[in-house]
């Protein structure tokens, strides 16, 4: 069974449909089990189809799809009206559309999904936004084209899903270095449990942030920590410390109905 986490601001939207997917209610196997989503990985395609096609329909969406793009840590996003070629998909880490039954979404295995929605205008963005995606500028990418699309900047509403928290998210003091060459104000995103200690970056609290900054209509937080939760969230990180192969990706999804 599909057990997505949802926020309230998009819940309550009449028409409009999510979901932030967690691992469980899938047909994968092994270190994919069960609702890999991620098509790049080395899982058997014939599941990560059908797991998607999961989704789709937990979302009530006449298609046995969710589109997703070539996401590569950037800070592109693309309006779409239709499915996407698997073969020729583009690069962009958010899209945005009004289509109905046309399912969208974000893959993540630690970096922060984003699920954005105009009631008004019935414009929904999904976004991936891992620390360089977010600080180059994804989630205003997303809002932008929700406005070209049709959206007012003042009733778009963003909803912050699953990703690495602070305390599992040690980086080095050349991360942190950048980070704050940026904007000097960051460095209240960063922690360190002793003086002497390697820094932790507050990646949710970050990407909410820039969120407020963006002058949007409300934002919502539904962040547990994907590492410290391996029964309900794929890891890259955690894949990494533990010597895995590969790793999964959980799905954040969203539909106009």
């Amino acid at each position: 069974m599909l057990k997505p986490l949802t926020a309230d601001c998009l819940t309550e939207i009449a028409g409009i449909r999510h979901g932030f997917f967690t691992r469980e209610g899938g047909v994968s196997s092994g270190i994919y089990a069960s609702l890999n989503c991620g098509l790049g990985s080395n899982d058997d395609r014939a599941a990560v189809t059908e797991n998607r096609a999961r989704v789709s329909r937990h979302l009530g969406a006449p298609l046995p799809e969710v589109v997703t793009v070539h996401q590569t840590h950037s800070a592109s996003a693309v309006t779409i009206d239709g499915p996407l070629p698997r073969d020729n998909l583009p690069k962009a880490d958010a899209i945005v559309t009004r289509t109905p039954g046309l399912v969208i979404g974000a893959l993540a295995a630690d970096c922060t999904p984003v699920l954005f929605a105009e009631p008004d205008a019935r414009v929904v963005a999904a976004a991936h936004a891992g620390w360089r995606g977010a600080t180059g500028g994804v989630l205003e990418a997303a809002i932008a084209a929700m406005v070209a699309a049709g959206a007012t900047r003042s009733r778009i509403r963003a909803a912050v899903g699953p990703c690495i928290n602070q305390a599992a998210y040690e980086v080095g003091p050349e991360f942190e270095a950048e980070v704050l060459g940026l904007d000097p104000a960051n460095a209240r995103f960063f922690a360190r449990a002793t003086a002497e200690g390697r820094p932790h970056f507050d990646l949710p609290g970050y990407v909410a942030a820039r969120l407020g900054r963006a002058g949007i209509g409300a934002i919502e937080r539904r962040t547990p920590c994907t590492d410290r939760n391996e029964s309900e969230f794929f890891s890259y990180r955690r894949s990494q410390r533990l010597g895995l192969a590969d790793y999964g990706r959980q799905i954040s999804a969203i539909v106009v109905a």
